[in-house]
């Protein structure tokens, strides 16, 4: 059992050791071909870890770091299954426990598909509810989830049909605070975060002063590759144990389809899978397990290329060569992205109030001013940013835009921005929201004697691009 340490050699403060791939019996020549794929496909990859006793190869494309933490969206899931095994493993709950023995004030009738559905129901997804249920749509309701979960129809018999769904997994975040009187993340903290070194855990909270137990959690790539590490281990970190085995073995089996307990389960691999890919890929018989961010539709754009290289690089051994080569490979990821004008720009052409036509957005007007060193000023109803030209800056920015963003609001996020002139009466804004997979590139333009703003977004669960707004100075 590999014992995970805070070490010297380490680069980071995030307590795991490193080494070489070839050292850890892993051919460095077939992760960088991994990569080359992953390219040549033309998907984003924003992060990447992985572990074989020890880190063997990392690298976080800029405006990512080792040490900027990442909201996670379904990867959550998984987490919070580990708090649904601890309470079991001390006898405050059962699998066959029923959802509705815990909220009495719903009035589930005994004998309804409501008052059959259990505790490993809900972790299997199979809760008897005939559609999914996204956590983009219950954050723009301010009332109780708990109530919104009794709304939804149960069609089928609980335990029968998989219908994947972040109701069940509030649910199971509601059920740990029934029993402990805490949130998910204090019940979690000095049991699980705490023990694996996850410093800066945040998770948000619902309307019910619960956490969502199906997402909302940010915190950096280590800490997600170390709870894919703890699973490897038997759910035993540091010699001591964390997790009950039998949680371990029972939640990384398949229960239904491709499904444990709020784990993903492969051929060759179970995984902590999250919207736009986000994923801690654990390699069972290979003791390896992988982390990465991405800014990608679905995991099976990524996954062939995933089974064409990793499980092969585990069992060939490496060269100190292809080592050196990906360590390289990985570190250029930091570089910086140009952004460089095209024209000189005249912002006496954008410069000004605008009246924005009737949208859809509700938005009315928007304003833009340009400083003497060229940055600009964008404020587009009641947010606003200040981005350098030809270069970027990081700040608080309040450009929200959930219907892009999954239905986050991302108000005072973390933003890196920067803007170019593309034309003498048009600009390019770029704004990555930095703890996100999402980035943002505003386009506005003079047509005539009114203004024309476009905005996009690289990936989105929906839209990924706001109508056209035309407004009048």
């Amino acid at each position: 059992m590999t014992q995970v340490t805070a070490s010297p050699c380490s680069p980071l403060a995030d307590g795991l050791t490193r080494a070489a791939p070839s050292q850890r019996g892993i051919d460095a020549g077939a992760v960088l071909a991994l990569l080359d794929d992953i390219e040549q496909a033309g998907l984003e990859l924003h992060t990447f870890m992985l572990w074989r006793d020890g880190v063997v190869a990392e690298g976080w494309r800029w405006p990512y770091s080792a040490t900027r933490p990442r909201m996670s969206h379904s990867m959550t899931k998984s987490i919070l299954a580990c708090a649904i095994g601890m309470l079991i493993e001390s006898g405050q709950l059962a699998l066959t426990d029923t959802v509705a023995s815990f909220f009495p004030e719903a009035g589930v009738m005994p004998g309804s598909h409501a008052g059959q559905m259990t505790v490993e129901d809900l972790l299997t997804m199979r809760s008897g509810h005939g559609a999914e249920v996204s956590g983009s749509v219950w954050r723009g309701i301010s009332t109780s989830w708990v109530a919104e979960f009794f709304k939804i129809p149960i069609p089928h018999p609980p335990g029968t049909v998989h219908v994947y769904s972040s109701a069940a997994s509030y649910m199971l975040s509601a059920i740990v605070t029934r029993i402990t009187g805490e949130t998910a993340d204090e019940y979690l903290r000095p049991r699980l975060f705490e023990p694996l070194g996850m410093r800066d855990v945040r998770w948000d909270i619902g309307p019910d002063g619960i956490n969502p137990g199906g997402n909302g959690i940010t915190f950096t790539t280590a800490d997600g590759l170390k709870l894919g590490i703890l699973h490897a281990q038997h759910g035993i970190w540091n010699g001591q144990r964390l997790l009950p085995q039998w949680w371990v073995e029972a939640a990384t089996r398949v229960h239904t389809a491709d499904y444990g307990y709020h784990w993903v389960i492969g051929d060759t691999y179970y995984c902590a899978l999250g919207q736009f890919v986000q994923a801690v890929i654990v390699y069972p018989e290979h003791g390896a397990v992988l982390a990465i961010n991405a800014a990608m539709d679905e995991s099976k754009v990524v996954l062939p290329h995933l089974k064409r290289h990793l499980p092969d690089a585990f069992t060939r051994g490496g060269s100190p060569d292809d080592d050196r080569k990906l360590a390289e490979r990985l570190a250029g990821w930091a570089a910086v992205p140009r952004i460089a004008s095209e024209a000189p720009g005249d912002p006496a052409a954008l410069t000004g109030h605008w009246n924005v036509e009737t949208n859809a957005l509700g938005i009315e007007a928007l304003d833009l001013a340009f400083a003497d060193d060229g940055e600009l000023r964008l404020t587009i109803g009641d947010g606003s940013i200040a981005a350098p030209r030809d270069g970027w800056r990081e700040m608080r920015a309040t450009l929200s835009a959930p219907v892009l963003h999954h239905g986050y609001a991302l108000a005072n996020a973390p933003t890196v921005a920067g803007y170019r002139w593309t034309a003498q009466d048009a600009i390019e804004l770029v704004l990555h929201f930095a703890e996100t997979t999402f980035r943002d590139t505003l386009r506005i333009r003079r047509v005539g004697t009114a203004l024309e703003l476009d905005r996009g977004v690289n990936i989105n669960s929906a839209a990924r691009a706001w109508p056209t707004l035309r407004a009048t100075r």
